[in-house]
Formats: C-alpha cells, structure tokens, sequence
C-alpha cells in the first residue's frame, strides 16, 4: 500500500523488524530469513548486509548458529534492554495527566567536553527539552529508560538525576513551550499521519478475514519503522500542556489501530 521511501533506512528497518519480530524467535535469524523479509519492503541483500555490518560494530546484534547450523545473528543483551525501554513508549497509552518531572543536570570536565555533545544528543534523543543551560527535563516516567541509556555508553559518571514539580514562576503550559520546540514536533506527527492514516482507512474498509500476512507485514513494519521514533521526538506531555487539536493524539490512534489489525498477520508471514 505504501512505498519504502529514504525515511526507511535499511538499518532502522532492521532494528524494527527485530522490535516488532525477530526477538520473538527461538534462536537466532539465519542470514537468509533476514534478507527475505527485508526484501519484502523494498530493501535488497546487499544493503542488509552492509546495515547488519554496521549494527555489529555498534554491538547491537552478534552473530550466530541456528539449531541447523545456518549463520545468522541474534540481539546482544544492550540491544534486548533497548528494545524493552522502547516498547514502554512505542506502544504506550494515553499519558498521565500529572506525574512529575525528572530532571538531568551534567558537569563534564573540560578535558573531556567532547563528551557534552554526546550528552545533549542523547538526552534530546530521549525527548527530554532543555529547561536550562545544563539542565534537561522530561516526564518522570522517562527516567528508567534514560538511566539505563547513559549506563549503556558510559556517560552516567556525569549526570545526577531529580524528580520534582513545576513552581513557578511561569505558567508550567508557557514553561513547556520554551523547554520543546512543540511546533517541529507537530509537523512529524503531521508527516506520520500523511503517511500512514491512509493505510489504516484502506484496510478499515476491507474485511478482517481479508488480511494477507505479506501485505500485512509490509504495512506494520513501515508504520512501526515511522512510528516508533515518534514517541522519542515527542516525549508524550500531558494534554493540558498541549496546544489545542495535538495531531500526536491522531497520530497515535492511527498507529494502535494499524497494530490491532496487522502485527498478528504479519507475524504470520515473519514466521513467528
């Protein structure tokens, strides 16, 4: 129903595929399952194998024998904590309406300021907003992933952790509106939605026994692949800090509903 598009990376597809997936198998994906599913949404051997190479280097996957003995490759145990922390946002409900905030706060020696850049992009990675210079904030419920995060790449020596509320003295909905730049975050939910509510009304009017699993696999993983950056850009702010008409709420509803109806089809064509 839709295209692969350059938004698809070859490397994020896989890390989705192995999200949504691959983790879900016995043993390890033989090499040869890994390039056929890929080649379902557009992506051919070669750049499966150059994405893989580069995703062992990062140490999120390792390679491995399946039972059969054939190669394939498996989820290093960072990747598995990754993909964890991910499915409490990626696949999560509505927000609470009011459970604190956590804030960072990083001193990085000046011997090692190279490390500060790689601080701030990890922290706006993990949709945390910069309430000053220093001084980065989120939901409170975004602390466990965070932790484990800067564990992950040694970072944690230079960061402390608060939980606390907004007193003041600006409204916290006018606070909000400086901490995150909410306008670019509206436009990706805009872009998701252009993308894939489409594809969500398309199979709404087809009946459910009407599902085939390779089309339904194509189109879970590419809404996923769009999707599950979504909730790291947006870090899911209680609606009455919100403009009015938040496009992430349609976003997110379109989304649910493509998981209802695809994620069990497609599983049937991943072979899982």
């Amino acid at each position: 129903m839709i295209n692969v598009s350059d938004q698809h990376a070859p490397r994020s597809l896989i890390v989705t595929l192995y999200g949504a997936y691959g983790r879900f198998l016995s043993g390890p994906m033989p090499v040869a399952e890994l390039i056929r599913l890929l080649a379902a949404v557009g992506v051919d051997a070669p750049s499966v194998r150059s994405s893989v190479s580069r995703l062992k280097r990062r140490g999120l996957l390792a390679p491995a024998r399946t039972a059969q003995g054939a190669a394939g490759y498996e989820l290093s145990p960072d990747a598995r904590q990754l993909l964890d922390d991910g499915d409490r946002r990626i696949y999560a409900g509505t927000p609470p309406e009011d459970a604190g905030w956590v804030l960072a706060v990083f001193s990085v020696p000046e011997s090692e300021r190279q490390k500060r850049h790689v601080l701030r992009s990890r922290l706006a990675g993990l949709g945390f907003g910069t309430a000053a210079p220093g001084v980065w904030i989120a939901p409170a419920r975004l602390y466990e992933e965070a932790r484990h995060t800067l564990q992950r790449l040694r970072l944690d020596p230079y960061v402390d952790f608060f939980r606390g509320d907004h007193l003041g003295y600006a409204p916290t909905v006018e606070a909000v509106a400086r901490w995150w730049d909410l306008a670019a975050i509206a436009k990706e939910h805009e872009a998701f939605l252009d993308r894939h509510a489409r594809v969500l009304r398309d199979w709404q009017g087809r009946a459910a026994a009407n599902t085939p699993p390779e089309e339904a696999y194509r189109d879970y993983l590419l809404a996923l692949d769009s999707w599950r950056h979504l909730p790291y850009a947006d870090p899911g702010l209680p609606a009455h800090l919100l403009p009015a008409d938040w496009p992430g709420v349609r976003s997110a509803e379109v989304f649910r509903g493509l998981h209802e109806r695809l994620r069990d089809a497609g599983a049937v064509f991943a072979g899982v």
